[in-house]
């Protein structure tokens, strides 16, 4: 059904190609790769030049496994991955290894008569990452090795975030090395296959504060949401929990130096993104940057909500996302939130619950009363709260992540075409007249509440409560039921719906901003 034909010319001759079809895997529902034979090239002069017999290697091999075991998470098989293709959790750590990282290899790890065994014999013995990239590594050996424990990192400098190399050629001229070069090349070609496009556009398409390493992570991220939100389409389900976490996990978040009401003392920065309408710092109403250029993200994790909603919370409206992860905010309340925001964490985490004032009505934090605040677990629940009243996260380890969904005070002066791309998101946008206390009631104050004693006040008749909590069970009640067709017709009109991204270099210049209000004040007049 495949195959097709097309002309062409080899030795003079016209000839026919014909596209026969590739099996499928199972697996992974792509095209398996046909490998080309192994080359047998150099294979006599390698087992020749073998510096030990396969007897002697064997005996080396004894015991080497439980002391040189692979990473944990290898233990979890990945089906229909090949061997060359890496783990995510292993390019975030040689990503960030440098020339003066301490390594030591496993002794012996290949096997003689190979020639991979004659060019690990000679670069295992360094001691540092430059040392082995001079005795003839490189960025995909050290992928290779690590995942099967052959590499131990023993100390020395590792970095925070990988290094973008284009950054640091135009501000520290002289300051990359060539470990820094070979795994900036090497890391640009394995994100460009991985997204099938070319190097160059890697670097062409970034966006202001997005370094190129970022900017991978997170087209990939949007490649996977996309994907996901066609096969829930295609199945007519809810976005899972699992799909929310492994875009998370993907997502590369932004250190983000702006969210000082959250930082404890000493923190200088928080990982923390926020999609969907935002105020910038000069007074200017948008959607944000990443909301635009990688709308599936922005799309799929408010979908995760909307399927969902609880019934006595269908009215809930919102504009804005808080992306959150692994760290345990101070006691803060949300600037510029209208009021009702839900919550809910995402991970492999102990501790990080929400701790809540629900009565607190902008008395100094420090004067709140401790005992009296109210606390959740965001693992197990989905939590509706003020978010202009008092809260805080405790301590955790692990990781965490966590998606705050809430609306800014200032949504009545959104632009119209950001409120028709926010719509197409799925986002269910309120309307100027939203009323901030329909879903939860105004908080009382603590000196209304301790006047009326140490217990909880009292919730007045046709009064809506303080806070609202669902079990995570509650929430995946069952869908209506549709026919196939009902299936198709509504996965094909999601795709149609779908907001596309945008590519520029930046949304939000002077001159851009300029242009724009000048079009603001043609529109008034």
């Amino acid at each position: 059904i495949w195959a097709r034909t097309s002309p062409s010319i080899a030795n003079g001759v016209a000839m026919v190609k014909t596209c026969l079809p590739a099996e499928v895997s199972a697996a992974t529902a792509t095209p398996v790769k046909v490998r080309k034979p192994r080359s047998t090239a150099g294979a006599a002069e390698a087992k020749a030049a073998a510096t030990m017999t396969t007897e002697e290697w064997k005996k080396h091999q004894a015991g080497m496994t439980e002391l040189w075991p692979a990473p944990p998470y290898m233990a979890v098989a990945i089906a229909g991955r090949s061997a060359t293709n890496y783990r995510d959790e292993t390019y975030e750590l040689v990503t960030r290894w440098t020339e003066e990282t301490r390594i030591s290899y496993r002794p012996h790890a290949k096997s003689p008569g190979s020639k991979s065994h004659l060019r690990y014999e000679k670069y295992s013995q360094a001691q540092t990452v430059g040392e082995a990239l001079k005795l003839g590594s490189w960025p995909a050996d050290w992928c290779w090795d690590y995942e099967r424990g052959f590499i131990k990192v023993l100390g020395g400098f590792v970095r925070d975030e990988p290094l973008d190399c284009s950054d640091v050629a135009r501000a520290e001229e002289g300051q990359i090395t060539e470990v820094d070069k070979a795994i900036h090349t090497w890391y640009k070609r394995e994100m460009a296959r991985k997204l099938g496009v070319k190097v160059s556009e890697l670097s062409e398409s970034q966006g202001w504060g997005e370094s190129l390493a970022m900017r991978g992570q997170r087209l990939l991220a949007q490649k996977e949401a996309k994907e996901r939100l066609e096969m829930a389409d295609r199945e007519g389900r809810r976005i899972s929990d699992e799909e929310v976490l492994l875009t998370l996990k993907r997502w590369a978040f932004f250190r983000n130096p702006w969210r000082q009401n959250v930082m404890r003392e000493g923190q200088e920065w928080v990982f923390s993104d926020t999609l969907g309408l935002l105020r910038d710092r000069q007074g200017d109403i948008h959607l944000t940057a990443p909301t635009r250029r990688y709308p599936q993200v922005a799309e799929l994790i408010a979908r995760w909500l909307t399927d969902r909603l609880p019934k006595e919370a269908e009215g809930f409206k919102f504009t804005s996302m808080n992306l959150n992860c692994n760290y345990a905010a101070a006691m803060h309340r949300d600037n510029g939130n209208f009021g009702p925001s839900f919550i809910r964490a995402f991970g492999s985490f102990s501790g990080g619950e929400l701790n809540y004032w629900p009565e607190d009505a902008g008395d100094k934090l420090e004067k709140l009363p401790k005992a009296q605040k109210v606390q959740f677990d965001l693992q197990k629940g989905l939590v509706l709260f003020n978010g202009n009243c008092a809260h805080s996260v405790e301590d955790f380890t692990g990781s965490r992540y966590s998606v705050v969904y809430f609306t800014v005070g200032c949504h009545a002066d959104i632009a119209p075409e950001d409120k028709a791309k926010i719509m197409q998101l799925g986002i269910p946008y309120p309307s100027p007249q939203e009323d901030p206390y329909a879903l939860l009631r105004a908080p009382r104050g603590y000196k209304t509440a301790a006047a009326a004693g140490a217990a909880a006040p009292r919730r007045r008749p046709g009064e809506p409560p303080a806070f609202r909590l669902w079990p995570v069970e509650s929430l995946e009640r069952p869908l209506p039921r549709r026919s196939p067709a009902e299936i198709r017709k509504a996965a094909q009109g999601a795709a149609k719906r779908r907001l596309a991204p945008e590519n520029a270099r930046s949304f939000y210049t002077n001159d851009q901003r300029r242009q724009k209000q000048r079009q603001e004040a043609a529109d008034a007049q």
